[in-house]
C-alpha cells in the first residue's frame, strides 16, 4: 500500500511540476511578447477600428487584414531633417483563420493613386513621405475600398535581423540579377536563379531590385520572399529562438498589434498548414509631365476589392 502511495505522489508530484513548467513557461513567453510590444507598439491615431469596420474585430474571432509597410530606410540611411521616408514595399495581407490561408495582395511602389491627406493622385510611396503611417493606410483603405486591421512597419535593419535570425530561407529565385546591399555597396550581391538559401543581405537584394525588370515582377519576388519567411518561423517550436527574433527585430518595427493580438494569431497558425494565396494589383506604364506611373487596371482593382471584402466578413 504504502509502495502505491508513494507512486501515486510521485505521479501527482511529476504532473505538478509539469503543469508549473507550461504556466511558467507561458508566462515568460507573454511577457516576451509584452516586452516587444511596449517598445513597438504604436496606436493610430483614428484608435484600434477601422473607420471601414462597423464594430471592433477581434483576431481570435474574426479574419483580419494586416498592411505590411517596407520603409526605405536603415541606421546609415534615415532620414536627417525627421521625416518619413518613403516605402519600399507594400503588401496586404488578409488572414482567414478558418482555412489557414493567408492572402497576400501586393501594389507596386509606383502606382498612381489618389492619397487623401494631400487631396491629389501620386505614387503610393510618397503616401508614407507625406503621411507617415496614417496617410498611407488611409491611401490603401480608400484605394481598395477595405479595411486595413492592423499594420506592421519594418526597415532594413530589421528585416535583415529577422532573416538571419531565423537561419535565412529557402527562395526559388526566379531571376539572375547582381545589386547594392544594404550599404548601398554597388554590385555587392549576385544570385543565379535557382532554389536556394539566402540570408538576410541576399533576401533584401532579391526583394529590392527591380532595373533588372519591372515594379510588377518585384512584388512577386516581394511575395516569394515574405512567403518564405512567414513559414519558417511559423514553423519555429524554440521559446529561445523567438525570443531572440523579438530582441532583434523590435528596435526597427513599429505596429498596432498588441501582445495579446500577436499571441492569437501565432497560436492559431503555427504548427499548421498554410496556404499562401499570392495576388498582384494590376498595371499599365505610363507617363504623365515626364513622371513614370504605374496606373492600376480599375476592374483588376474591384475583383480584388470584393475578394478581399468577402474574406475578412466571412464568420
Amino acid at each position: 500500500m504504502k509502495k502505491n502511495g508513494y507512486k501515486k505522489n510521485g505521479f501527482k508530484i511529476l504532473l505538478f511540476a509539469l503543469i508549473a513548467c507550461l504556466l511558467l513557461g507561458g508566462t515568460y513567453i507573454y511577457s516576451q511578447f509584452y516586452d516587444f510590444t511596449s517598445h513597438t507598439f504604436r496606436e493610430l491615431e483614428r484608435g484600434s477600428k477601422s473607420n471601414k469596420r462597423e464594430q471592433m474585430i477581434s483576431p481570435l474571432k474574426d479574419n483580419i487584414s494586416i498592411l505590411i509597410i517596407g520603409e526605405d530606410t536603415s541606421e546609415t540611411r534615415e532620414n536627417g531633417d525627421g521625416t518619413n521616408a518613403r516605402s519600399d514595399a507594400l503588401l496586404l495581407a488578409t488572414i482567414n483563420k478558418q482555412d489557414t490561408i493567408i492572402n497576400l495582395v501586393s501594389i507596386p511602389r509606383d502606382t498612381r493613386m489618389y492619397i487623401p491627406i494631400k487631396d491629389k493622385e501620386d505614387k503610393i510611396a510618397h503616401a508614407h513621405a507625406f503621411g507617415g503611417i496614417e496617410g498611407t493606410i488611409d491611401t490603401v483603405e480608400n484605394f481598395l475600398d477595405i479595411p486595413v486591421d492592423y499594420y506592421i512597419k519594418f526597415n532594413f535593419d530589421s528585416f535583415l535581423s529577422l532573416v538571419d535570425t531565423i537561419g535565412g530561407v529557402d527562395v526559388d529565385v526566379p531571376v539572375t540579377f547582381t545589386e547594392q546591399d544594404s550599404q548601398d555597396k554597388a554590385g555587392a550581391i549576385h544570385l543565379e536563379k535557382g532554389h536556394q538559401h539566402l540570408s538576410g543581405e541576399q533576401a533584401l537584394a532579391l526583394t529590392r531590385t527591380r532595373k533588372i525588370d519591372n515594379d510588377f515582377f518585384r512584388g512577386q519576388r516581394q511575395q516569394l520572399v515574405i512567403e518564405a519567411i512567414g513559414k519558417k518561423v511559423l514553423s519555429l517550436n524554440s521559446i529561445g529562438k523567438m525570443n531572440d527574433i523579438l530582441d532583434e527585430v523590435g528596435p526597427h518595427t513599429s505596429t498596432n498589434l498588441s501582445a495579446k493580438n500577436i499571441l492569437t494569431i501565432a497560436s492559431t497558425l503555427m504548427g499548421k498548414s498554410i496556404e499562401f494565396n499570392k495576388q498582384q494589383i494590376k498595371c499599365n506604364d505610363e507617363y504623365i509631365n515626364g513622371i513614370y506611373y504605374a496606373i492600376p487596371d480599375i476592374e483588376n482593382v474591384k475583383e480584388i476589392s470584393r475578394e478581399i471584402n468577402q474574406v475578412l466578413q466571412k464568420k
